[in-house]
């Protein structure tokens, strides 16, 4: 029994280590205006609805009714490379692409209701991730030894819905605070052949929340800060892991153990940001954002039944602390410009250098490092009430070598170099009344 149980929580740890609801890529992708300046100053700009996911004091800015939605095209390219063990001895390959591309829709929507109070209703998403590594241990022989548990298919996505009210003080002061309703969802395939190790399909729903505030100096300068306060998600679903165990005059026979749910934390994101009118035509602004990954400490299984058919044994496991993760908090920087050519056209650039998360431990499925960001974009403004935007980013991160240990197979090191990168394309309408 006592082999039994290691197996079980070594299983478990390789499940925790891949089923997270954000990884080095925390989405920024919630507006294309945002997009093209690198958000910087996003949480105090205040030029269309979209402000409301940075900040929703910023909602006292506005005057009249506003609506904006759009699409942005995140296509993500992870290579992994030179993915071997056993000192090198065992070379499993390489692959060109292991990310996946995603398209993300977001839409806000702000009403004064006199000139002190303002509400916004907002849906948006602010963590996502894929990866797909299933294809480095497809070329081995079946039944042969390999980190099978490091290598498969890691899908996560969250969404956030949002309501938020905001107070103007004076002049100079405004504040805000709104509700999140947070769903996540996530999918996960380990196989060793055709035997699943890891099948993981699961959902679930979960309360945040964020404050603001702003400080208007003149018209031309303003200043911003949120902090957005993030729960840990329980996700439910089909959570099945499949591993073997020696049992005496038996022999090794499979082990099937089910959990009802995951408990999965959240990362919260405090920031600031600046904006400056320097001319009438050229406006400067940046941000400084904080994201507290150091709360990612584990991921707890819950309520969970292991199973040996073999020869009828069905054990209660309870809850399971599957592993410390030793990630560290970030942050990020980012600086913009905005330039008016005239009634009609906005252009924007940006730059962005955004820290990774991953400390001590490191992961094939989600691999991490920092990144910089290089955007522009672009505003036609129909006329003073309907506007077109569109905005572009091209995300490079370091190379990263990286050392994983098997927790089923016992297999390890794990050797592998991983680099990541992406370009991102939005485009949004914007509408005030």
């Amino acid at each position: 029994m006592k082999t039994f149980n290691k197996t079980l929580i070594a299983v478990s740890v390789a499940l925790a280590s891949t089923q997270t609801l954000a990884s080095g890529f925390q989405l920024n992708s919630q507006s294309a205006t945002g997009m093209g300046r690198a958000f910087a100053g996003d949480a105090v700009i205040a030029d269309n609805a979209s402000v409301l996911s940075r900040n929703p004091a910023a909602m006292a800015l506005f005057d009249k009714d506003a609506i904006s939605f759009g699409l942005t095209y995140a296509d993500i390219t992870v290579d992994v490379k030179d993915v071997n063990f056993a000192g090198g001895a065992v070379d499993l390959g390489s692959i060109d692409d292991a990310g996946s591309s995603k398209i993300i829709p977001n839409i806000f929507y702000i009403h004064p209701i006199d000139d002190k109070f303002a509400v916004g209703f907002a849906a948006f998403s602010n963590f996502g991730t894929g990866t797909d590594a299933s294809s480095l241990s497809k070329s081995l022989p079946a039944n042969s030894p390999a980190p099978y548990d490091l290598l498969g298919e890691t899908e996560v996505t969250t969404v956030n819905f949002n309501a938020s009210l905001s107070y103007r003080i004076n002049e100079m002061f405004s504040i805000g605070a709104g509700v999140d309703a947070i769903y996540g969802e996530g999918r996960l395939t380990r196989n060793m052949g055709t035997t699943p190790l890891v099948d993981v399909d699961a959902d679930g729903w979960a309360f945040g929340g964020i404050v603001g505030a702003t400080i208007e100096l003149d018209k031309d300068n303003r200043f911003g800060i949120s902090y957005r306060f993030s729960p840990t998600v329980n996700v439910e679903g089909d959570i099945n892991t499949v591993s073997m165990t020696t049992i005496p005059g038996v022999g090794t026979v499979p082990v099937a153990t089910n959990f009802d749910s995951l408990d999965v934390p959240l990362a919260d994101i405090f920031q600031v940001a600046g904006f400056h009118q320097i001319t009438p035509k050229f406006a400067l602004h940046y941000t400084a954002q904080h994201t507290q990954w150091g709360n990612f400490d584990q991921i707890t299984a819950k309520d969970g039944t292991a199973t040996i058919a073999a020869v009828g044994m069905t054990q209660a496991v309870g809850d399971v602390a599957l592993k410390e993760y030793q990630w560290k908090d970030s942050w990020l920087f980012s600086l913009g410009g905005t330039y008016t050519i005239n009634e009609q056209f906005t252009v924007r650039a940006g730059y962005m250098h955004d820290q990774g998360v991953v400390d001590e431990i490191s992961s094939i499925s989600f691999p991490d490092s920092d990144r910089n960001w290089y955007t522009a974009g672009m505003s036609y403004h129909i006329n003073p009430q309907n506007t077109v935007d569109f905005g572009i980013a091209y995300i490079k991160g370091e190379k990263v070598h990286l050392i994983e240990n098997s927790s089923i197979t016992g297999i390890g090191p794990v050797n592998a170099i991983t680099e990541s990168s992406g370009m991102y394309y939005s485009v949004q309408y914007s509408y005030q009344f």
